[in-house]
């Protein structure tokens, strides 16, 4: 006998105001933190964040994330080695990005939305525009993962292609979204990449089958700190959307 699934009714029961309270808030209240505190994230938080994380979708559940976690004294090496490298002019020249993350020409809006997100930064920070030395500072604070506890850096196999990546930012973007509801802080970073050579050599990765996707710092936020009062502005959903139903 054949048994057939129960059809879906098209009246559904919504799901309880909390809830989606909830998931809405952890996805609205994510922001990429700045400073962090140096409160240390226990690791079974650490691994409930990634069981839930790897619920992603992927193209036929192929799962292309590898995450490698830094604490203590293997973040604080990997810090070191990166930051005595791009304080080096003549190091930081031998170290490029595999891939390009922006684009090669940039056009309004993007270039307008890149411009005021940084100097919004700056301004809250106190660094004059043409001030080189504090812009440098500044950034390789991306490589002290902001004083966050927790490092991770993300690799993919070399054999996955573009759909592979798409797949990878869903995942990236449910670690920040469970982090946020367990209370936790999180920055994406792309800055890593340009050090993939570094990163390779510190964590015995095996260059010629994984290639560095980025990194991310995770912890509690400091809430002192000027620049994690950043928020950054989203487009409404009229600009960036079409409806078509004729």
């Amino acid at each position: 006998m054949t048994h057939r699934l129960p059809i879906a009714s098209a009246e559904q029961t919504p799901p309880a105001p909390e809830t989606q309270s909830a998931v809405d808030g952890a996805i609205t209240s994510r922001r990429s933190i700045r400073r962090f505190l140096p409160t240390p994230v226990p690791r079974t938080t650490l691994e409930a964040i990634l069981q839930v994380a790897a619920r992603a979708p992927s193209g036929t559940n192929t799962q292309p994330w590898q995450v490698h976690v830094l604490t203590g004294a293997a973040l604080a090496r990997l810090s070191a080695r990166i930051l005595a490298a791009y304080d080096d002019p003549a190091q930081a020249a031998q170290h490029t990005e595999e891939y390009a993350y922006y684009p090669r020409e940039w056009r309004s809006p993007y270039i307008d939305r890149r411009r005021k997100v940084g100097w919004d930064l700056y301004g809250l920070l106190g660094i004059a525009k043409g001030d080189k030395p504090a812009m440098h500072a500044q950034h390789g604070r991306n490589f002290r993962f902001f004083d966050a506890p927790v490092g991770l850096i993300f690799t993919i196999d070399r054999v996955m292609e573009q759909g592979s990546w798409l797949d990878y930012g869903m995942f990236l973007q449910n670690i920040m979204v469970a982090a946020r509801g367990r209370g936790l802080d999180t920055c994406p970073q792309a800055a890593f990449t340009q050090f993939h050579r570094l990163i390779e050599d510190e964590l015995k990765l095996d260059a010629s089958t994984q290639q560095v996707v980025c990194g991310m710092s995770l912890g509690w936020a400091d809430p002192a700190a000027i620049e994690n009062t950043l928020v950054t502005e989203r487009a409404p959903v009229a600009e960036f959307t079409r409806f078509h139903d004729a």
